[in-house]
């Protein structure tokens, strides 16, 4: 399927097997899988800008409104980061039980009452612990991408989730300029003093957020069908009667003729899906139908949830994701802290700004990781090894770029900008890779799944906001070690194969 620039507007082809687009209406919020797009990466957005509204005036502002030390400023970030972890944790199955879109609606309005609430912290253990709750924000990433997952189809969905996502977690780049512009209005148009200022700042991102969550709810669906309950409805039921098959070297949604299409009885199908060959390789003709109904999310049984938990390819995403998500969320809240140390001169405000075009590359870089990677897929004739390499390959070099970053330290402003941009393309082009490769493993649990390397990303950030934590303001020294653990992580789960044994489904 080719691409033409009517189809960011047009109403989408669908997928007859599963009801799934196979392109992204971006600029059509009025058809119902635009509309999803839209408040997927809207809320994303949103929920982002508020989950990391505290960094801009942490480094300034509210470090001596509340006479914080740097430990005191760095035990806020990773306790943010903690909330976050375990909020994905839960959402994954919440997902998988009641829908991403309530999911998505309950954690916007749940994070948005301690955003609300940020002003009435008074010290550093007031400002633990509204940064805990507004941390359940970070959270809506799950439902974020389980939804955009369900309703686009596999050639598009490395993308639609890229685009997401990356559109989404521009907000901590758009939080560096708008939060200070904010508070700066506030201060010097309003008359606040800083003290009240910084609170009453907040008050913005909580409106949003509410408008958001209950456009949400009111405007889309659960699945393509209609309600979650009916989720199964989108893929036809094929083992009580002879279902067309179609090779798979055609596409997943090439619809069968009556000249290639064959028929296969309840004993040849039960032969063909216990086929290692077809199986595993997904050569010769599969039953398309079968695989869909096996990509159908069902709720989990502990036992399934285990088995989806300690597969080696589960780890292995969650290690791809440690680094990537995890290192960007550290670097993130550290990033403007940075810019002010080594070039004071640019002030709280200007410093920030430069640190949140870290944050604003997600617009391009994550999407692109994405796109790259359905791109590779569709070039080397859906082989998922390859999608695979896509992101140990953009992990290695964003570790390199941080080891060259560490060691130089740069104190000329250019140098930085560029060496910054350089290694965020690589770092935030492997979240988008990342979930590229997610919908096609344990489809039946993507919940579980996306939860589980959603909170890894979490998992990453904490363990990096230690070290950024114990180097101090050596944020140099800090930068080469993340550097080091990155590249190690991407080489050690190199040999894991993409899809599990056995796994019907995920092509």
């Amino acid at each position: 399927m080719g691409f033409s620039f009517n189809m960011l507007w047009s109403a989408p082809e669908i997928n007859p097997y599963n009801k799934k687009a196979k392109s992204i209406p971006v600029f059509n919020p009025v058809n119902k899988y635009g509309r999803v797009f839209f408040f997927s990466y809207l809320g994303f957005f949103i929920a982002f800008w508020s989950w990391y509204a505290f960094p801009p005036l942490l480094s300034k502002s509210i470090k001596a409104d509340m006479h914080l030390s740097q430990n005191q400023i760095a035990n806020s970030n990773i306790i943010a980061l903690t909330a976050t972890l375990l909020v994905r944790f839960i959402a994954g199955p919440m997902c998988d039980h009641f829908g991403p879109r309530k999911t998505f609606a309950a954690l916007l309005f749940m994070g948005a009452i301690p955003t609300a609430m940020a002003g009435t912290a008074k010290n550093a253990m007031g400002l633990y612990f509204i940064r805990f709750f507004v941390g359940i924000l970070g959270g809506t990433f799950v439902p974020c991408q389980v939804w955009t997952t369900g309703f686009y189809d596999k050639n598009i969905v490395g993308t639609a989730n890229a685009l997401v996502g990356g559109w989404g977690n521009s907000g901590g780049g758009i939080t560096y300029f708008v939060m200070p512009a904010i508070y700066d209005s506030l201060k010097k148009d309003q008359g606040l003093t800083s003290h009240v200022a910084w609170r009453v700042s907040f008050i913005v991102p909580f409106i949003l957020i509410t408008a958001v969550a209950t456009g949400l709810l009111l405007l889309t669906d659960d699945t393509p069908t209609g309600h979650w309950s009916d989720r199964a409805a989108a893929v036809p039921v094929g083992h009580h009667s002879h279902a067309a098959v179609v090779s798979t070297s055609g596409g997943l949604a090439d619809k069968p003729t009556n000249t290639t299409a064959t028929s296969l009885s309840s004993h040849d199908e039960k032969k063909r899906a216990s086929s290692p060959t077809d199986v595993e390789t997904a050569s010769g003709d599969v039953q398309i139908i079968d695989e869909f109904q096996h990509e159908v999310i069902v709720k989990p049984t502990p036992k399934e949830a285990l088995k989806v938990m300690f597969s080696l390819q589960t780890l292995m995403l969650c290690a791809g994701y440690v680094c990537s998500f995890g290192g960007e969320l550290a670097i993130n809240s550290i990033l403007g802290a940075y810019y002010l140390k080594n070039f004071p001169h640019l002030g709280q405000t200007t410093s920030g700004r430069w640190a949140a075009m870290f944050g604003l590359l997600n617009v391009i870089t994550r999407p692109l990781g994405g796109f790259i990677g359905d791109l590779i897929y569709k070039w080397t004739n859906h082989n998922l090894w390859a999608k695979k390499f896509w992101i140990h390959f953009v992990g290695v070099m964003s570790g390199i770029f941080l080891i060259v970053i560490g060691k130089l330290d740069p104190h000329n402003l250019h140098e930085m900008i560029g060496l910054i941009a350089v290694m965020a393309i690589f770092l935030e082009a492997g979240n988008g890779a990342n979930f590229a490769l997610v919908p096609h493993i344990h489809p039946h649990a993507n919940g579980i799944l996306s939860g589980l390397v959603g909170a890894a990303g979490n998992l990453g950030g904490i363990i990096f906001a230690i070290i950024f934590r114990y180097n101090k303001t050596n944020y140099a020294h800090a930068f080469w070690i993340i550097g080091i653990i990155i590249i190690v992580l991407n080489t050690a789960f190199m040999w894991v194969k993409p899809l599990p044994k056995g796994q019907i489904g995920g092509r």
